[in-house]
């Protein structure tokens, strides 16, 4: 989700919307392209049929920023790298390995925060030391945690599912010749592959349908955050409800603002630029 009132700082969006004329006849990277659905019957697969008549390369932009990090880079540099190019996520280098062992994203710096957060005037050292491979044998320790990721020339319909049944946002597309990422797909990516053909391909009934009518999305026990609630706060309902923004509410119970993962970094991004600042003036 991102923010209703304003872009945070250094927000951009994470790839050109631009698709490359692959798109426009089907899977140029796997061997045998696959046509798209003629006159489908049966309405609820719609977009079901779509999806398995084009391969992640399909959906691939001719032109994105891709940062890769390597597991003895610091945990902090590395973030100070996501927000100065901002984007959320990135994959992890192992030199010894000689292979990308999972991604950083701006859900690990979350629980990173939450695990070593005092006091807004607490230095987090760990923060300041520990390089992500120091991290990943923490978190790991907890987590079955490895790298998912898809192959070029697999379906949109696998890659979707492969985002579902694993909760995850971000699905690094590599090629299985080089062991390159060539890009790393989302849910927003997807969505908007969609959206440029939505003229050429049938639209399902339930559409029309009222938002409350699909039973799709969260109706109850919303996660909120009061407008008066610490950063801290805010940090433990995202990592316990596993939310990516909250609806900022005032003590009348209005919606005010929306307060999202990536606003997190930023405003940490804030502090240490101040930090350092005023200690190199001192």
């Amino acid at each position: 989700m991102e923010p209703l009132a304003e872009v945070p700082l250094f927000e951009m969006d994470e790839e050109e919307d631009v698709l490359s004329m692959k798109s426009t006849g089907g899977c140029a990277y796997a061997a045998g392209a696959l046509a798209p659905p003629a006159g489908v019957h049966s309405d609820p697969f719609v977009y079901m049929n779509f999806m398995k008549s084009h391969c992640c390369y399909d959906a691939m932009p001719t032109s994105s920023k891709l940062v890769i990090f390597d597991t003895t880079l610091q945990v902090k540099k590395a973030f100070f790298a996501l927000v100065a190019n901002g984007v959320r996520a990135a994959p992890l280098w192992d030199n010894t390995l000689k292979c990308f062992v999972g991604m950083l994203t701006i859900t690990d710096f979350i629980n990173i925060l939450h695990r070593y957060y005092k006091s807004p005037l607490v230095q987090i050292y760990e923060l300041e030391e520990h390089k992500i491979e120091t991290w990943r044998e923490i978190y790991l320790q907890y987590s079955t945690n490895r790298l998912i990721s898809i192959t070029p020339d697999c379906s949109l319909f696998d890659a979707i599912y492969s985002l579902l049944k694993n909760k995850i946002h971000r699905l690094p597309v590599i090629d299985p010749a080089s062991g390159n990422v060539l890009h790393i797909l989302t849910h927003k990516r997807i969505l908007k592959f969609l959206h440029i053909f939505r003229a050429k391909i049938p639209k399902p009934a339930f559409l029309q349908k009222r938002i409350n009518e699909v039973a799709i999305g969260t109706f109850r026990q919303i996660a909120t955050v009061q407008e008066s609630a610490s950063v801290f706060d805010a940090l433990t309902i995202f990592v316990e409800r596993r939310v990516s923004a909250l609806p900022v509410v005032s003590e009348r119970g209005k919606v005010v603002a929306l307060y999202s993962r990536f606003d997190v970094i930023v405003s940490q991004f804030h502090f240490w630029l101040l930090f350092y600042w005023s200690a190199f003036k001192e």
